[in-house]
């Protein structure tokens, strides 16, 4: 099976340019969306349609549903869905534009090669890389390497939420583990809304089964469930990538994930890490 983990490594950081590099928020600041958080669910909840904060909070899973409310459905009052598709991809062509200057070659290389991965991807059980594959891939490249690394991430991010839901985990609790374990709390807290009293009460039913220390760190059994998780993850990931080039597609990616993370910082809240050197 293809090295998935690794893979993820070098397509997420494209992806991740539409939120933390700056010309992504900026473009639904200037459509008159006001607010980081209200741009980020308006892009991403995009190709769902007008999706609510029912819908929303149950396919992106970590965010508090009380985060999620503030933003959805009031957002497609000022940016409809059509339009937040559309500011999305202007967003992430500016900034990969300015990122991936110098990497041509690589870029279309890249987008070709992860385009043809993502044509005909089974989406089946993966309500947002469904919505995301559904849209057409862009000939210009720079729009055609964002949106296929876009629906990958999605197709994975979907598997690992069925497997934190197998594990027996809720969104605040997945975190609460995860910052015990390799990411600190102050990345994932407020990043996804929850308030003290929830992220205690979900680190209480955590300790309860022995997955979490008095110390708020991972127990043994703890550890053992989130190496469980990700392996579930890399697996079901693992089925999208199954025919790919592996070693081709990473040379044509190692650069462009290099440039892409001078967007980003370590750690994040998306748990991302560095990319290979090589």
């Amino acid at each position: 099976m293809p090295d998935a983990r690794s893979l993820w490594q070098l397509f997420e950081p494209v992806h991740a340019v539409t939120y933390f590099a700056p010309e992504g928020p900026a473009a639904f600041h200037e459509a008159g969306l006001r607010g980081w958080w209200r741009a980020y669910f308006a892009g991403r909840a995009a190709p769902l349609g007008a999706a609510g904060p029912a819908q929303v909070t149950a396919s992106f899973f970590g965010f508090a549903p009380a985060t999620v409310a503030r933003a959805l459905p009031a957002v497609w009052d000022t940016v409809p869905p059509h339009a937040a598709l559309e500011l999305r991809r202007t967003g992430a062509r500016a900034a990969l534009g300015r990122l991936l200057a110098g990497h041509e070659k690589e870029t279309v290389r890249a987008a070709g090669l992860l385009g043809t991965v993502v044509d005909g991807l089974d989406c089946a059980g993966r309500v947002l890389a469904a919505a995301n594959a559904a849209l057409a891939l862009p000939d210009d490249p720079l729009e055609r390497l964002w949106q296929a690394a876009t629906v990958l991430r999605e197709h994975r991010g979907d598997g690992h939420v069925a497997a934190l839901v197998a594990a027996g985990l809720d969104g605040c609790e997945s975190l609460v583990l995860r910052a015990g374990s390799d990411v600190p709390r102050s990345e994932l807290q407020p990043y996804r809304g929850w308030t003290d009293e929830e992220w205690e009460a979900a680190a209480r039913r955590l300790a309860a089964r022995g997955l979490l220390g008095a110390d708020a760190r991972v127990t043994q059994a703890g550890r053992e469930l989130l190496a469980g998780v990700e392996e579930a993850t890399d697996r079901a990931a693992g089925r999208a990538l199954e025919g790919a080039p592996d070693a081709e597609l990473a040379a044509a990616l190692l650069p462009l994930a290099h440039a892409c993370t001078a967007a980003l910082r370590f750690p994040n809240p998306i748990g991302l890490p560095r990319p290979p050197t090589g």
